[in-house]
């Protein structure tokens, strides 16, 4: 594939995911989704995330494409809760090519994922982002997104040895 530089300027065509967009779309996910931009994210970017939500709910997994190429993706999913009768979009993965990021593409992304999730009856949509990630948390205020929370996620390294407590008798 010769490489096409991508315009800013140029508006997207949004579009339901192929299994050809495969490669594409995860270097662009490699690109965006390091662990040097991210550290404590809870999920880690590789080709399963693109598989597995692809054959879930290939309607919510779209690409923009702009001169031939793909220049972003959404990938969502949605939730109907137990005992709820609110049906939740989530949307897993945005991600846009760091030469065009804030050319609206996202925007254009998420404009759509969150159509297409009306469509099907969701009344909430929820994302997630590294409390430290100012970019994302800035993009998703602008889309209306409210409620900021924080969460605290732990881990544990199994594969290091437990120190065993010693317990002091009185």
């Amino acid at each position: 594939m010769s490489e096409t530089s991508l315009s800013s300027e140029e508006t997207p065509r949004i579009r339901e995911m192929e299994i050809d967009d495969f490669p594409e779309v995860f270097h662009i996910g490699e690109e965006v989704f390091t662990v040097e931009f991210s550290q404590s994210l809870y999920r880690t970017w590789d080709e399963f995330e693109i598989t597995t939500m692809f054959n879930s709910d290939t309607e919510l997994c779209l690409v923009a494409e702009m001169g031939g190429r793909i220049a972003g993706f959404a990938l969502g999913t949605t939730v109907n809760k137990h005992n709820s009768a609110w049906k939740y979009g989530y949307l897993v993965w945005l991600g846009v090519r760091r030469d065009i990021q804030k050319g609206r593409v996202g925007s254009r992304l998420f404009n759509e994922i969150r159509r297409r999730m009306m469509e099907q009856g969701v009344r909430m949509i929820i994302i997630d982002t590294s409390s430290d990630n100012r970019a994302a948390i800035n993009f998703f205020r602008k889309q209306g997104f409210d409620d900021f929370q924080e969460h605290v996620y732990m881990s544990l390294n199994l594969t290091r040895k437990a120190r065993k407590k010693t317990v002091k008798k009185p």
